[in-house]
């Protein structure tokens, strides 16, 4: 894992998105920003919304929010928030078009417990703009022109420093 924001590992072996929370937890996933309480911070494969992230949770045999002990899920979730906020900040600072961030668990696609967050923007197509992003084109999710990348490197690292900055207010400490 590199805590720093750094890209490189995401365009080469791609070999750890079979297995995300494994490679995380190996410290072998390229796209992990931070390692919170209950699951990993990483940025999205695909950047249409720059600023695209996942919470992924640490186990990878939790299906669902309820697969977690009380605790564990109240964890989870703000994790979820913590994300959620940092990507708001980033974005807000990133891009003056930036509206509000979407948060999702759908849990539809892939079997582990994971929580989308979405910035949204006001350069959205006027057909897409308020309509779940799930709508948006097949080709925005797999076209190499919205790949994470390291023309995202910048964005990354500021939602990672937004995650330490949150994490060390919650603490009531400074980095």
């Amino acid at each position: 894992m590199n805590p720093k924001g750094d890209v490189r590992g995401l365009t080469g072996d791609h070999r750890w998105r079979s297995d995300r929370i494994g490679s995380a937890l190996r410290g072998e996933n390229p796209a992990v920003l931070r390692r919170l309480e209950a699951g990993f911070a990483v940025i999205g494969d695909t950047q249409f919304l720059p600023g695209y992230s996942v919470l992924l949770v640490d186990d990878p045999g939790i299906q669902r929010l309820t697969d977690l002990p009380r605790a564990r899920r109240r964890a989870f979730l703000e994790g979820m928030d913590r994300l959620g906020e940092a990507v708001e900040l980033a974005c807000r600072s990133a891009d003056v078009a930036f509206r509000r961030v979407n948060l999702e668990i759908l849990g539809n696609a892939d079997p582990y417990l994971h929580a989308h967050v979405w910035p949204r923007y006001e350069w959205e197509p006027a057909e897409l703009a308020h309509r779940p992003v799930w709508l948006y084109p097949p080709r925005c999710w797999s076209d190499a022109e919205h790949a994470l990348g390291p023309q995202h490197e910048v964005l990354r690292g500021t939602i990672g420093t937004e995650l330490d900055h949150l994490a060390a207010s919650a603490s009531g400490g400074a980095l």
